[in-house]
């Protein structure tokens, strides 16, 4: 057995594309990975050696995971089939390929199935982006769980491992939204032999190699970004120590803080990063300096954290929160222990997050002979989710951010991986020469956020030492590079190629990073914007920020005079597209009614706007269910969060962002009269709503004002999709 230790967990991984090509190398390049038995013939196989089921339609394309998961094994030389949103009532359609050589890889698709199928309010979604032709219901339930069972039923004894964004956001015990309860790991319910976490490159580029050289799954427990089930007490091989999670954060009263994860004064905007021991040796809190004491411990790459169990969290939600809290601790790859869960009789053992891979690596991914397009066996039918992104490029990943509602963190990570100018520029030539349809627009150069490309820690040793989740929160970090040119510098070749008339940014902008780099907010706002800017304050008052770890509305306002100053000068007339949260926990009737006053007073009009909905892991939904604050020390007597659970509430929460809307007067002016602010029901300009209710009350209410939000597009409801 393979010991665990520094040269396993180091910084200086193997490269991907450092291995001996697979046998099945000689077989060539597929022009789309095979769905059926009849394409496999035609390329000369007699059978995969890796088959990846997905819940999405195949799209041949770098922004859907199973290509380019497919297509980064297909280039370390292996045969690899897909089987897309088969039928799960049976394991007949699992048998279409044959028995995997080495394993099936099984994803719910690009979105976690239980948000791509329900809406905030539990109901049924009419439409599911990732099908042909946007049609619902060609998915299960928590599909990693129904198609790893399938695969186990469909050829028993084959390795099955499950991975991407809903096995990632469910590697231990979580709170579920639509079940209203804490479920356990998705290991044993899926019934997986391993669990890939985060990114997956590394991981499953090695595990492939590692099996086709006749090693056993159940033997290979030293993969980062890996989580699997082992008997009570096992260890991964000797001189290892095990720790509980009370001695990494012991809970005790409430210490107040204005950011839990550094060391400076709230009033201190540019709070550096914990670099090392000696910052907490000095700290006067306790909490803080146990924590990093024990990370300079030598024998730490030795040193596994035991979490409360599955039992336990799922029985008492203060410890649920601690459980969090402690979970997110060891988020950075750079100074992260492995975590234990017990299930029962079994543990659930989690090894510390991946390497973030280089930019040639990441080039090397995204350089693969993607068709860019749906696998014909779709013929005419539109995929909503492709038709968005056909002229797109995904120009990094990652996000430092930290929202808490947000779940990008937890499974890309923190740590911006972003590829080099020469691959972004390839990439648009590819669109411009092959891409059918192509008017000379790219419709969005960017990523999880816009504006975070090539940005970084200035100091490699303090990004391995730091243990914030957030390098902009509760003010930007000193030591985060804010410089925006090379980003400006992309955007300027990009829109000089031959055959490119307009370069538009889709993506959510960073605006307290935009406004640090004058210069970069003048080059968005000349060239690249199409009418509309879409922004994310998500909140005006500070309760809600604090609890979303968003920057407070100077930023915006900040922001703002810049976009009109630079758009004027352009003479273009441009507007900004403001996106805000209902029902975020941390949120009061007050504060939404704050907010809707600054609605009101800006002229905005929502058409459709977003409900807080819990994803699994997110701080935000571990605040909803246990009404403590992971961002702050837990305990029995620490101050209660204000969690918007009922019905009536959360209507009242998207009313208040909808105020114009003749369907919630009724409800707004009950809760008015509630409230004390009765002076704020009347007909004038002053008022809220109305005293009076128009008879056959319905649709939408009466748009007026230049600020007006336009109708959202299914792009646009997609994109909200994928950042929950």
């Amino acid at each position: 057995m393979k010991v665990l230790g520094s040269p396993v967990f180091g910084s200086s991984p193997r490269g991907l594309f450092s291995y001996r090509k697979y046998w099945a190398c000689r077989f060539g390049t597929a022009p789309f990975l095979p769905m059926s038995r009849a394409e496999m013939a035609t390329l000369g196989w007699d059978s995969c050696d890796i088959i990846l089921v997905t819940g999405d339609a195949y799209i041949d394309h770098p922004s859907f995971g199973m290509a380019l998961i497919g297509r980064l094994l297909e280039a370390q030389g292996f045969r690899v089939g897909i089987i897309s949103q088969p039928d799960w009532r049976s394991a007949a359609s699992f048998r279409a390929l044959g028995r995997p050589n080495l394993f099936f890889g099984v994803t719910a698709g690009n979105m976690d199935s239980m948000v791509n199928r329900y809406t905030a309010d539990r109901k049924p979604r009419s439409d599911d982006a990732y099908t042909p032709n946007g049609e619902p219901n060609r998915r299960p339930d928590r599909a990693v769980v129904v198609y790893a069972q399938r695969c186990r039923e469909a050829f028993p004894g084959s390795n099955v491992v499950i991975g991407s964004i809903e096995a990632s956001l469910r590697r231990i015990a979580h709170y579920d939204y639509w079940s209203d309860k804490v479920r356990r790991s998705v290991l044993p319910d899926a019934k997986a032999d391993l669990l890939i976490y985060g990114s997956a490159e590394r991981a499953i580029v090695e595990l492939a190699h590692r099996l086709a050289a006749g090693e056993p799954i159940d033997s290979i427990r030293d993969l980062r970004g890996t989580a699997f089930l082992v008997p009570r007490g096992w260890r991964p091989g000797d001189n290892w120590s095990e720790i509980d999670s009370t001695e990494v954060d012991t809970p005790g009263r409430l210490t107040r803080h204005a950011d839990p994860y550094a060391t400076v004064p709230a009033s201190d905007r540019e709070a550096p990063c914990m670099a090392g021991p000696t910052q907490a040796e000095h700290d006067d809190r306790s909490d803080r300096t146990q924590v990093i004491r024990l990370a300079a411990k030598p024998d730490r790459a030795r040193t596994a954290i035991r979490l409360p169990s599955y039992e336990q969290v799922a029985a008492d939600p203060v410890l649920y929160a601690h459980a969090s809290r402690t979970f997110h601790l060891e988020s950075n790859p750079g100074n992260a222990r492995a975590l234990i869960q017990a299930h029962g009789e079994r543990d659930v053992w989690l090894n510390p997050p991946p390497i973030p891979l280089s930019t040639p690596e990441i080039d090397g991914v995204f350089a693969a002979p993607f068709q860019r397009r749906p696998h014909p066996a779709y013929g005419d039918a539109k995929i909503p989710a492709f038709e968005m992104i056909r002229f797109s490029i995904n120009i990094m990943r990652g996000c430092f951010g930290g929202c808490t509602f947000c779940s990008i963190t937890e499974h890309e990570g923190r740590i911006i991986q972003s590829r080099s100018e020469q691959s972004i520029l390839h990439e648009i030539e590819e669109i411009r020469d092959k891409a059918p349809g192509f008017t000379g627009v790219i419709s969005d150069l960017g990523g999880p956020t816009a504006n975070m490309y090539r940005l970084a820690c200035r100091d490699r040793k303090i990004e391995s030492a730091c243990r914030r989740l957030s390098c902009v929160f509760p003010g930007i970090c000193s030591n985060l590079v804010t410089d925006h040119t090379p980003l400006v510098r992309l955007y300027r070749k990009a829109r000089a190629l031959p055959g490119v008339k307009k370069v538009l940014i889709g993506s959510g902008l960073r605006y307290d990073l935009a406004v640090r780099d004058p210069q970069y907010v003048r080059e968005l706002v000349t060239h690249h914007v199409g009418g509309y800017l879409k922004i994310a304050p998500e909140h005006t008052e500070e309760g809600p920020l604090a609890h979303m770890m968003k920057p407070g509305m100077s930023s915006y306002d900040q922001f703002k005079a810049m976009f009109e100053k630079f758009s004027k000068e352009a003479g273009k007339e441009q507007y900004l597209i403001p996106y805000f949260i209902a029902a975020h926990p941390g949120t009061t009737d007050q504060d939404m009614l704050h907010l809707a006053l600054w609605l009101k007073r800006n002229r905005f009009r929502l058409d459709q706007v977003q409900t807080f909905l819990p994803t699994p892991m997110a701080i935000a939904t571990a605040m909803y269910h246990s009404r403590k604050n992971p961002l702050k020390k837990v305990s029995r007597e620490s101050e209660p969060v204000d969690a918007v659970r009922g019905a009536r509430q959360r209507r009242l929460h998207k009313a208040f962002l909808r105020y114009h809307d003749p369907e919630n007067w009724p409800l707004l002016r009950e809760a008015l009269r509630a409230m004390g602010r009765a002076d704020l029901i009347g007909n004038g300009l002053k008022h809220l709503v109305p005293a009076f209710q128009p008879p056959a009350t319905g649709g939408r209410g009466v748009p007026s004002g230049r600020a007006q939000a336009p109708r959202r597009s299914i792009q646009d409801k997609v994109a909200e999709r994928r950042s929950s």
